[in-house]
């Protein structure tokens, strides 16, 4: 009977631990995907991604289009 306990505690122990590194791993593959998402749009664009925004790049001839990137994250549905 002793054995049983201690199979079942350690199950609900490792199920608490699953559970903890979902919540943990969550957030932070969601921000990895929104932050790679929007510099996909960027590069779709014509821009340089850099610092965590879409700018036009150093030697850009208008290739840039900012309403472009924008729409793309609209439709996305990555909005910042």
């Amino acid at each position: 009977m002793k054995e049983a306990a201690g199979e079942a505690n350690l199950t609900v122990v490792a199920i608490i631990l699953i559970a903890v590194i979902v919540a943990v791993a969550t957030p932070l593959i969601n921000s990895l995907m929104r932050s790679s998402a929007r510099r996909s749009c960027c590069t779709d664009a014509g821009g340089v991604w850099s610092g965590g925004e879409c700018a036009a790049a150093a030697n850009d001839h208008g290739s840039y289009d900012e309403e472009s990137y924008d729409s793309c994250v609209e439709e996305s549905g990555i909005g910042e």
